[in-house]
């Protein structure tokens, strides 16, 4: 297997070698190739997203992301910015399906902000459409309108093609789960997202044991934090999939521990911690690099269809976290504080 590795940005150095020392841990004699991508592209090439590290990864089984962006880089042109090299690679590897589970471990419990009975036991997965909606959209920009003043547009836009290869995903799914799909959408304002549902039901029909229901993404905001146990599967698009899965991080107690996975049609795959760049605590060894480590798991569940190594890793992450092994992020009094790389060296001796 070949695996591609972009380190990126702020902490993501820090947490992909961690993810990395897991990866040779488990001597499965991948071929690991590096390259930049965000503002390390930009300051090697000039570009986010570099000809040879897009190269990289058609070429590569998979790709391990750390994450992108700094604020040094915000009054670069917008097409220099590290999220454009983020959007981009995206796009052409074709990623349309967004996988981001949600689930608290039960010694995080107390690291949530949110009563343990509401919290406790939570497995979410929430799937996100990728490469369609407002961030692709096009007629945008910003212009100068008739009355001289500047004004900024862009475009949500969904085909009835890119509606049905997420739904299909999310079926599935929800079929090996426990059958319950919610479908979230704003069908009464919007007609891109009423399509949406149109769609959502009559593909329903191919899959009789799913119970499919519909939820407003303005509700579902609500009911992730009032009830969030009532969900399994949610199925989104991309701008909505966006907020909600991050809101989704907090019942967990830290975006520090939510893993994501990034799908072709193919199954090959991006994997990345849900979490950003952090340029605030880069370079302090401070980060939480489990998400980064559980998106490691991902890649052999989903690219690699390595069940077996999936559950090692994510058994070694339970047993640090048993041990009382914390970052900052997740620490509370009678734990022990960590580091990155430390916790990283916890999760690596829990593989044995």
């Amino acid at each position: 297997m070949k695996i591609a590795i972009l380190p990126g940005d702020g902490i993501g150095p820090e947490i992909t070698k961690q993810a990395v020392d897991v990866l040779k841990a488990l001597n499965v004699g991948a071929e690991l190739v590096e390259a930049p991508i965000g503002g390390a592209g930009y300051e090697k090439f000039g570009d986010p997203l570099p000809d040879s590290t897009l190269d990289l990864a058609i070429k590569s089984d998979a790709v391990l992301l750390g994450a992108v962006g700094d604020w040094k880089y915000d009054t670069l042109p917008r097409d220099k910015r590290p999220e454009r090299g983020l959007l981009r690679i995206r796009k052409e590897l074709n990623l349309f399906a967004n996988l981001r589970p949600a689930i608290l471990y039960p010694e995080l419990v107390g690291a949530s902000t949110l009563k343990a009975e509401i919290v406790s036991n939570l497995d979410i997965m929430i799937v996100r459409e990728l490469t369609g909606d407002i961030y692709f959209g096009q007629p945008r920009g910003i212009h100068t309108n008739e009355k001289g003043e500047r004004e900024g547009f862009n475009t949500m836009r969904y085909s009835e093609s890119e509606i049905k290869r997420i739904a299909h995903v999310a079926f599935q799914i929800a079929m090996k789960r426990s059958k319950k799909l919610c479908s979230v959408d704003k069908a009464n304002v919007l007609e891109t997202t009423e399509l949406w549902r149109q769609i959502m039901i009559d593909l329903s029909k191919e899959y009789p044991e799913v119970e499919l229901t519909h939820m407003y993404v303005d509700n579902a905001a609500m009911q992730l934090i009032k009830n969030p146990k009532q969900f399994d599967v949610l199925v989104t698009g991309n701008i909505f999939g966006d907020i909600l899965s991050d809101e989704a991080s907090m019942l967990t107690g830290s975006i520090g521990m939510l893993p994501s996975a990034s799908l072709d049609s193919n199954n090959k795959g991006m994997y990345e911690p849900s979490h950003g760049s952090a340029p605030d605590i880069a370079g302090k060894n401070i980060a939480n690099p489990l998400a980064t480590i559980l998106s490691l798991a991902m890649m052999f569940r989903y690219t690699f269809n390595d069940e077996k190594n999936a559950n090692k890793i994510e058994l070694a992450v339970k047993k640090a976290l048993s041990q009382g092994f914390r970052t900052a992020d997740i620490y509370s009094a009678g734990d022990k504080k960590v580091s990155c790389s430390e916790m990283g060296e916890a999760v690596i001796a829990s593989l044995n």
